[in-house]
């Protein structure tokens, strides 16, 4: 009869530990073993965004001995997978007995009690946690790789994806550790913004395209020596057409998650000022080619392509700024921006 009775445990098992493994043995002993994984969206509500993605943690964790199932869980709270399955027994460590889970644990046991289940709680595993081994993680860095298919991680699972400006190391390092949690709802920024105005100003120069991407990525990879987080790229109007193919490639191996492209011609005049009289803006023909040659260089599916309508800007009519958003996204532009004061 054990045999046929159902188990659920709730992880998130970004970073698998012997805690893990331990809570996984001791709820094999009651039954069938079913993991609800919670996903990136769930995570992200209360703690920081995993490292690694559902996908990634789900292949890990049905592959673990113990376990006979794993399904998704959406939210922090249970209440819907255990509405589902109906299991026999819930296992989770005895240290959500205090702090914001209490209130969790609270709810588990009320439901349970609907068809007479038992919340079983094995003795917390002491020293170890994913939070510091996290924190360990964070002190040795990041791929690449990994940091630039964030973003799109991001998106894909949170309703707001907080982005804050970052010229130099010491403002990552704002973006990397500022957060604070609120009933039981946890803030972070997200992702880093390399701003052309600013990263300029911060070196005593105008934000007209003054200097270079080499130097600018110079910068970049400087700030990503002491973060671990994404970066949309800020690449004014991108240049010369001819020379995206150079600048993504660079951007693309220091591990930038995107570029933000401005349809502006000429030299370039900052969107901040109320004079854009002079300013002229590309016909959308021009700068879809733009686009196409951006996603065409880009090696990797993670890499996004952002286009900046300036339309409302140049005093131009919202029809306009409608129209190239439709041109630009069918040229293969990911996200669309639309500047407005």
């Amino acid at each position: 009869m054990k045999k046929k009775n159902l188990v659920y445990v709730a992880l998130a098992a970004d970073i698998l530990h012997e805690g893990h493994i331990n809570i996984l043995k001791i709820a094999s002993r009651y039954g069938k073993v079913i993991v609800g994984l919670l996903t990136d969206k769930a995570i992200a509500s209360y703690k920081k965004f995993p490292y690694l993605s559902y996908k990634q943690r789900h292949a890990i964790v049905k592959n673990l001995k113990y376990v006979y199932k794993v399904i998704p869980q959406t939210t922090q709270d249970y209440s819907y997978n255990l509405k589902l399955i109906k299991p026999k027994f819930v296992v989770h460590g005895d240290d959500w007995k205090k702090g914001t889970n209490k209130t969790i644990r609270r709810k588990v046991i009320n439901i349970l009690k609907k068809w007479s289940g038992k919340l079983v709680e094995p003795k917390y595993t002491k020293n170890i946690s994913s939070s510091l081994i996290k924190n360990k993680i964070r002190e040795i860095g990041t791929s690449p790789e990994n940091r630039q298919a964030k973003l799109k991680r991001l998106i894909n699972s949170k309703n707001i994806v907080r982005v804050l400006e970052c010229h130099n190391p010491l403002a990552g390092l704002i973006v990397e550790n500022a957060n604070f949690s609120n009933k039981g709802k946890y803030y972070e920024f997200d992702c880093m913004w390399s701003s052309s105005l600013t990263d300029s100003v911060s070196r005593g120069m105008p934000d007209n395209q003054s200097v270079d991407y080499s130097t600018r990525i110079s910068g970049v990879n400087d700030i990503f020596n002491v973060t671990t987080k994404p970066m949309i790229f800020d690449i004014d109007n991108g240049g010369q057409i001819e020379h995206l193919p150079n600048v993504i490639r660079k951007l693309e191996r220091a591990g930038v998650s995107a570029i933000i492209m401005e349809d502006k011609i000429g030299l370039k005049k900052n969107s901040l000022f109320l004079d854009q009289s002079n300013v002229q803006q590309d016909s959308i023909k021009n700068f879809c080619k733009k686009i196409e040659k951006a996603k065409n260089s880009t090696l990797s599916e993670n890499f996004f392509v952002i286009s900046r309508i300036e339309s409302l800007i140049l005093g131009k009519s919202l029809n306009d700024a409608l129209k190239r958003a439709i041109a630009y996204s069918k040229a293969g532009s990911d996200c669309i921006t639309i500047i407005t004061f």
